[in-house]
């Protein structure tokens, strides 16, 4: 029986695994960290997304740059086929207003342990604290509990993540390894990640607070989406899409009133105001809240007198951010093993047998089910070419 070797143990490396255990092969699957699926568990925490039910064409146009390399891997497996695939595992979905698609029970860990539990029933074998240090020859050498070990195998999956989020896993340490073989990964950088900022003192009191009913530019990018003042910028689903135009510098404008025009509020703002104090005025005409106050008031200071310009800026307001948020602190990342490297099996061009799959591949996507879905996709795409180059048949999962 032919010997697979997993290296990773997240969302795409299990599903390659299933692929491989499912067309016949011996599996292992070696995690570093002391538990499978860190990241998948922590991405539970506030409800896990795991795809989003829309059009097919409108789905993979999420992945930008990246959509013609990965339409055939998000064809073969998309959000119908990842949502088949839970129900599958007996966990009960459902489609939220904005189409993103949760269990209904808004967690990973019972989905964990039912794909896990079937992994284990195709013989899986699952080690973990067995950390990936490079290769010895033609066999593969881990640090494991019981000291190094170097050991042989037909066939390689790696799918090790990308280097955000190190602490559960994803730390980029693959990358070296490779460039001592040749292959060398497109620069990291972060995605999905919040944008650096240093407030004034008079910002304290509304950190932590949502800024709701918003639009940021960036470039030609506009996002609708809730953001939070943090105490290191902003961070949020409005944010997030914008990273691969803020990583190159693109202005940054945050529209207060998306659903206003420049002439509407133009003319509210100039009703008149009585004794009521501009905070107030803002709060009565425009609806302002307190976040949205204080962010005016931190980013346009002194605040135009004339109606006209003041509108203008509440329409347009520059926000002078210093970048994006470190790597480590980015939701994913940016960069890694690009299509050139690779086969149309995910195959290693230079390394005959060895697969990558994951957040190891040069490709990124918003937040809201893409990420999930194209892990799981690449896994499964990686799984099935490595099966086929033991010369073994892939087997389709059974229908739900």
């Amino acid at each position: 029986m032919a010997t697979a070797w997993v290296i990773g143990g997240g969302p795409a490396g299990l599903m390659a695994a299933g692929e491989l255990a499912a067309a016949g092969a011996r599996v292992i699957v070696a995690e570093a960290k002391p538990s499978i699926g860190r990241k998948f568990l922590m991405a539970g925490k506030s409800g896990l997304n795991l795809t989003k039910d829309e059009p097919p064409a409108s789905f993979k146009h999420a992945y930008a740059e990246s959509e013609i390399w990965l339409a055939p891997m998000i064809d073969a497996f998309g959000p119908a086929e990842v949502r088949a695939w839970a129900e599958g595992l007996g966990v009960h979905l459902f489609i939220g207003s904005t189409g993103r698609v949760f269990p209904i029970g808004m967690k990973a860990s019972p989905l964990l342990r039912a794909w896990l539990g079937r992994l284990g029933d195709g013989g899986v074998d699952l080690r973990t604290r067995w950390r990936w240090t490079g290769w010895e020859g033609s066999s593969l050498r881990f640090d494991t509990p019981v000291g190094p070990q170097v050991v042989n195998g037909d066939v390689t999956v790696l799918a090790c993540g990308g280097a955000s989020w190190s602490r559960l896993g994803s730390d980029g340490a693959w990358a070296p390894i490779l460039k001592t073989v040749g292959v060398t990964p497109a620069p990291f950088a972060p995605s999905n990640a919040g944008v650096d900022l240093v407030w004034s003192p008079h910002m304290a009191p509304h950190l932590g607070q949502p800024l709701k009913g918003v639009s940021l530019t960036a470039g030609d990018q506009v996002s609708r989406g809730e953001v939070v003042l943090s105490g290191r910028g902003l961070e949020g689903g409005g944010i997030y899409p914008l990273s691969p135009v803020l990583r190159r510098g693109a202005p940054l404008l945050i529209d207060l009133v998306p659903n206003l025009t420049i002439d509407a509020v133009t003319g509210r703002l100039a009703r008149p105001r009585g004794k009521a104090s501009l905070s107030n005025h803002l709060r009565k005409t425009l609806g302002f809240s307190a976040a949205k106050g204080a962010v005016l008031n931190e980013f346009a200071r002194p605040l135009p007198v004339d109606v006209t310009a003041l509108a203008e800026r509440i329409k347009a307001l520059p926000v002078p951010y210093r970048g994006l948020r470190p790597l480590d602190e980015a939701i994913s990342t940016a960069g890694g093993l690009r299509a050139v490297d690779l086969t149309g099996d995910l195959m290693l061009r230079d390394l005959p047998g060895v697969f990558a799959a994951g957040e190891m591949l040069d490709w990124e996507a918003p937040t809201g089910g893409y990420l999930l879905t194209a892990c799981f996709a690449t896994g499964r795409w990686a799984g099935r070419g490595a099966a086929r180059y033991l010369g073994l048949t892939p087997v389709s999962p059974a229908p739900a």
